[in-house]
């Protein structure tokens, strides 16, 4: 027989039996639209996290208050020490060679009341070096003035949300914001950005720092945000840093300084091992697959015993009988994974319509792994229905006689 012959004759028993195909077929792929789908997920909560902080971009170094020691993973993102930073710590930051800018944050939650309306709110107390950091801009009006950092001015600039919550589609430019017992003047709108760094900026009211300070009866910051000048300069200021408010803190280093590249290499590994993870899960289910595949084909040669002994008695080999009924569970491997493909691929660009901001991005390996695997489990629980076929006697055979009947 030659392949095409063998091609034919394998669709032709396939139709034939087709609801046993069905069975096979879908098992075979539901176990790679699982690989695809838990693995597409995986990968998109990879580089939808990776996007988000490479927002802050690669210049951008954070100092925390408080100070953990860490021997490997990730780097804390709170710290605990007996000195909180202040403004002084962020202006003489701001006076090392190859600093850019420096953007101090206080963040609390607080009651926020305009034009009759009230809900809770995020308050984030900055500078405008913030909104250059962040890379921020505004829909309507002006970000916030260059002040002083201790100086408190009754002005803010809020989010979309913020708008449509509390103003509705009024004019909103000019008009009085109340939070908690005091009052600011919205002076600008942020341009929608959506989620950044797990902080939905649409839904905050951003003061100068030292309003906030004021607001939440507090002198220490939140953390804060280094620019420096050339991403060149990030390993030499980052010692600087540290010695400069270790010097300030009476010799105690008692901050945390992460820079995006830690941040990003930390997320990246364990975001890579969780998608290995639920991949190796998911592949579980082909395993299962080719269970049924061997009982569906060890069925097969029980009700095959006379078609298999023509075949001998024509001359057929016990090797081309094996052949056959290998070539069977592959076809049916390789229609499964392709059907399986469509409808992973097919669950994933739904989810990417509903939710657009999630990425859609299948690993290359797991595409090609998941169908390795349909096919090497395929063929691997066939071998040993498909041997026994192949050493039927073809007299036995003929007469319809199996071993078990022996």
């Amino acid at each position: 027989m030659q392949a095409t012959d063998l091609i034919r004759f394998n669709l032709r028993l396939l139709t034939g039996q087709w609801f046993r195909t069905l069975m096979t077929l879908l098992a075979t792929a539901v176990g790679v639209s699982a690989v695809l789908l838990l693995t597409g997920m995986g990968e998109g909560a990879r580089r939808f996290v990776l996007e988000e902080f490479s927002l802050l971009g690669n210049d951008v170094l954070i100092v925390l208050p408080g100070r953990k020691e860490t021997t490997g993973g990730l780097p804390p993102l709170t710290g605990e020490g007996t000195r909180d930073l202040t403004l002084d710590d962020a202006r003489a930051v701001l006076g090392l060679p190859g600093v850019k800018a420096v953007a101090p944050l206080v963040v609390g939650l607080t009651q926020a009341e305009a034009n009759g309306r009230n809900r809770e709110l995020m308050v984030v107390g900055t500078s405008e070096a913030f909104f250059q950091i962040r890379q921020l801009s505004p829909a309507q009006g002006r970000l916030l003035p260059a002040l002083e950092l201790e100086r408190a001015e009754p002005v803010c600039v809020i989010g979309q949300g913020v708008r449509e919550d509390l103003f509705d589609q009024t004019p909103v430019l000019g008009r009085w914001l109340r939070t908690a017992d005091r009052r600011c003047r919205v002076i600008g709108v942020l341009e929608n950005r959506g989620v950044s760094l797990g902080t939905d900026m649409s839904e905050a009211v951003i003061i100068p720092v030292a309003s906030a300070q004021q607001l939440f009866d507090t002198q220490g910051l939140f953390r804060l945000f280094v620019q420096v000048r050339h991403v060149d300069m990030t390993d030499d200021l980052k010692p600087a840093i540290l010695d400069l408010i270790q010097a300030r803190h009476q010799g105690e280093r008692d901050v945390t300084l992460i820079t995006q590249d830690s941040l990003l290499g930390v997320f990246n590994d364990i975001l890579q091992l969780l998608t290995l993870a639920v991949g190796a899960i998911a592949a579980i289910s082909l395993v299962v697959a080719g269970i049924l595949i061997m009982n569906i084909t060890l069925i097969s040669v029980s009700q095959r015993t006379s078609e298999i002994g023509l075949l001998k008695a024509l001359g057929a080999s016990e090797r081309q009988v094996h052949r056959l009924f290998l070539s069977e569970a592959l076809m049916m491997a390789l229609l499964g994974a392709a059907l399986g493909v469509l409808i992973g691929y097919a669950l994933l660009w739904t989810g990417h319509w509903l939710w657009p901001q999630f990425p859609v991005s299948v690993p290359g390996w797991a595409l090609a792994g998941a169908i390795l695997l349909a096919i090497a489990v395929a063929l691997l629980f066939a071998w040993l229905p498909a041997r026994k076929a192949a050493r039927l006697p073809p007299v036995l055979a003929l007469k319809g006689i199996t071993d078990a009947q022996r």
